[in-house]
């Protein structure tokens, strides 16, 4: 398929930008690292040489009190110009453009410091922001238009102005966190008044010929948030003060509904960009859950928007555009929008970098160089870490054979891409079923690696990525045939009835439940995900909010913990109350501080708190870990060459995909 609405040039008068593919904002975390800007820097580059039509940088705060947490990176002082000249010569040096992204965190700063329009407390920070003086709003307004000029003057292209996502300029927009009965506050014509300054202030210090985004909330998705005539008012009226491109936001952090989590379908949101299409003329850019080119080609043909933003997507392909543009699709390391290594990370105060792809934000330290001594390497399992470190192995040179005693490639991913809403999931197997070939990695099906192999084929190591077996509870009953294990439910190799007890509530507990409360994957059946989280196409309401639609639950489901502790707690940063809705959804009836007791005709006998009780369930599916899969371990270190660990069968923690790649990885660059 060939993607010509996505390769278009766009002009903007004053430039061109040399295709329809706006790299949308992230934070790394290399902005605050020691000698960060040099590796963002690499980083920007790689995605400008893969043929990135614009760039936008993570947030950078306008002054000190908008940052989002006390050492982020701010643009507010002339001696800060030059480390972000580091990144944009990077970047136009490969014939790209980029713009930084002006964010005032607001309420949602992460510090004692942070100020909003009023006195009221984000539910997703810990700390209640000061209400800003009149004083300190026309203060904060200068401070935006002084940041953008120094950015001009670092080399950047443009800026875009972050209006949305429930930071400090939607914070103004919107009644529900603004409270003023100033100039700034009451009716909604006093409300916007914040962003128009602003915009009007930038435009004003850095001329005609300077790229001004403003990434608009057309979505709030929150309680008393914007109508839609309100968006439209906003819109017209950016258009009027000189904003070069109108990027779409979705949803406020602290919004109940998913927008970016692997559930969202693709290209989910691309109604509400069209919906704005006839009000103004501006360019308009569609956003969230966009990661394939044939998704992207298909909003720009139908007229949708006029740009797509991609931003994750980029973090696991530097080269998605090339390879699009050379119509290889195929090859494009797809996002699964797993947020396992980006935004958990980010949250979490760490680098941010790609389940999919070690490298990402890792460019000058993870590289793949020729190997001075060739060898010839086995590698024992095609899950996850196997084919990581066997394409990156073969990638230096290495001649690689692969052995898997199943019939198909992909491990654990094999069952995570049947749990409703993982669809994506099969990406990455298609992805690293691409690159073996393409490196000429030997792939031996239906085959068990033994010794004799090793010492016959001579081959120099043997690297062991068997994953994992699930844990066993040796309690009464449990050899019952109706006690089974989370991958023989999921391989279809038996089925269960419509009472279930699952005894482990981690990430596997979780994914199994919403495997037996959902028939049918909502992610592939857009209109129907929409009106299961209450999302109105027809924006009669404040937010875009309505009543959600649920399905009756089919099955009832017990999903049992030991530990006393929240369940989910080990859950993804950002996707765990997804999760937590999703079994709500599914009326699943939730237990901790259990202890198991046997399993007999009557169900599963239990205790809570000293009490005894029996759940009538027709079957126990046990997803309570998984040990590691050390079968021939020790036969293969006995022929007396290095065996290399990697992946489940080094750690059988929750499993961890994330883990398993980069340990392929890293060990792929130290053979």
């Amino acid at each position: 398929m060939s993607f010509p609405h996505l390769l278009e040039p766009l002009d903007l008068g004053f430039t061109q930008l040399k295709n329809r593919v706006l790299m949308g904002s992230m934070h790394t975390g290399l902005e605050e690292e020691k000698g960060g800007f040099e590796k963002l820097a690499a980083f920007y580059k790689e995605r400008a040489i893969g043929g990135v039509g614009l760039i936008v940088t993570g947030g950078i705060s306008p002054n000190l009190r908008g940052r989002l947490a006390p050492h982020a990176c701010q643009l507010s002082f002339p001696w800060q110009v030059n480390k972000h000249k580091i990144v944009t010569q990077a970047v136009h040096e490969a014939d790209g453009k980029i713009c930084m992204q002006i964010l005032h965190a607001g309420r949602y700063g992460y510090h004692p410091f942070s100020q909003a329009p009023s006195k009221i407390k984000s539910p997703i920070t810990p700390f209640t922001p000061s209400a800003m003086s009149s004083r300190q709003v026309k203060g904060t307004i200068k401070d935006y238009a002084t940041s953008a000029a120094l950015a001009k003057k670092a080399g950047y292209d443009g800026v875009e102005v972050m209006g949305s996502e429930g930071y400090l300029i939607n914070q103004f927009i919107c009644a529900r966190t603004n409270k003023r009965t100033d100039e700034w506050g009451g009716a909604y014509q006093n409300r916007v008044r914040f962003p128009l300054a602003i915009v009007n202030a930038i435009r004003e210090k850095v001329g005609k010929d300077f790229i001004i985004i403003f990434r608009l909330s057309m979505l709030d998705l929150v309680d008393n948030g914007s109508t839609w005539d309100e968006v439209v008012t906003l819109a017209k009226s950016l258009e009027q003060a000189g904003v070069s491109i109108i990027n779409t936001g979705i949803g406020w952090h602290e919004a109940r509904v998913p927008t970016i989590a692997t559930s969202v379908p693709r290209g989910a949101f691309a109604w509400v960009t069209e919906k704005l299409k006839s009000e103004v003329k501006l360019p308009l850019v569609a956003t969230n859950r966009i990661n394939t080119p044939e998704i992207a080609e298909h909003i720009l043909a139908s007229g949708q928007a006029d740009m797509v933003s991609m931003a994750r997507p980029f973090l696991a392909d530097a080269e998605f555009v090339n390879k699009a543009a050379a119509n290889e699709s195929q090859l494009i390391n797809t996002c699964i929008g797993c947020n396992q290594a980006c935004l958990d990370h980010t949250f979490s105060l760490k680098r941010a970098t790609c389940l999919v792809n070690p490298r990402a934000c890792y460019e000058t330290e993870l590289n793949f160089t020729p190997a001075q001594i060739k060898k010839r390497i086995a590698v024992m399992g095609a899950g996850p870490a196997g084919m990581a470190f066997s394409i990156y192995a073969a990638s230096r040179g290495h001649k690689v054979v692969v052995f898997e005693a199943k019939s198909e490639v992909g491990g654990q991913f094999n069952l995570a891409r049947k749990i409703p809403g993982k669809e994506e999931f099969d990406e990455t197997i298609r992805y690293f079923t691409e690159q073996m070939k393409r490196h000429h990695v030997e792939l031996r099906l239906d085959t068990r690696l033994d010794a004799s192999v090793v010492r016959d084929e001579q081959f120099d190591e043997v690297v062991i990525a068997a994953g994992v077996v699930p844990r066993r509870i040796d309690l009464p009953g449990f050899d019952n045939e109706r006690v089974v294990t989370y991958q023989q439910v999921l391989s279809g190799e038996v089925t269960v009835g419509e009472h279930v007890a699952l005894i482990g509530a981690g990430g596997i507990g979780f994914d199994m439940a919403h495997f037996l409360g959902e028939d049918e994957s909502s992610t592939l059946h857009p209109e129907k995900w929409l009106k299961q989280w209450g999302i109105d196409k027809s924006y009669a309401d404040r937010g875009g909010l309505i009543a959600p639609e649920l399905d009756s639950p089919h099955r009832k489901i017990y999903l049992l913990q030991r530990k006393t502790s929240k369940m989910g707690k080990g859950l993804g940063k950002t996707t765990g109350w997804i999760h937590r809705s999703v079994l709500k959804h599914h009326q699943v009836e939730m237990k901790t501080g259990v202890t198991y007791e046997s399993f007999d005709e009557q169900g599963l006998h239990i205790s809570m708190d000293g009490e005894a009780s029996v759940l009538a369930v027709d079957n126990v599916i046990l997803c309570a870990g998984q040990e590691s899969n050390r079968t021939l371990v020790d036969e293969m270190k006995s022929t007396g060459l290095p065996v290399h660990l990697i992946g489940g069968v080094d750690v059988a923690a929750e499993l961890d995909a994330k883990r398993a790649i980069r340990q392929g990885a890293e060990l792929a660059t130290q053979l």
